[in-house]
């Protein structure tokens, strides 16, 4: 299994990325062999993951509710 970081970069008209020499090597990937790549995204603006969530109460309300219930 492929893992590393690397930046997207611009080549032409596209972008592409490049893949570590010893990367390579070690999973014997030669020029011209197809790839399947999962990409897992990293979100940084944890509001747009969880900022359309809308709640009847209030955050604070939630957690005394749940401290009560842990707690009794």
């Amino acid at each position: 299994m492929l893992e590393f970081d690397t930046k997207v970069k611009k080549w032409g008209n596209s972008l592409g990325i490049v893949i570590p020499k010893l990367e390579l090597k070690q999973n014997l990937i030669r020029e011209n062999e197809i790839l399947h790549f999962i990409v897992v995204r990293k979100n940084k603006d944890i509001k747009n993951t969880f900022g359309i969530l809308k709640f009847k109460k209030s955050a604070q309300k939630i957690k005394d509710e749940i401290r009560d219930e842990l707690y009794d």
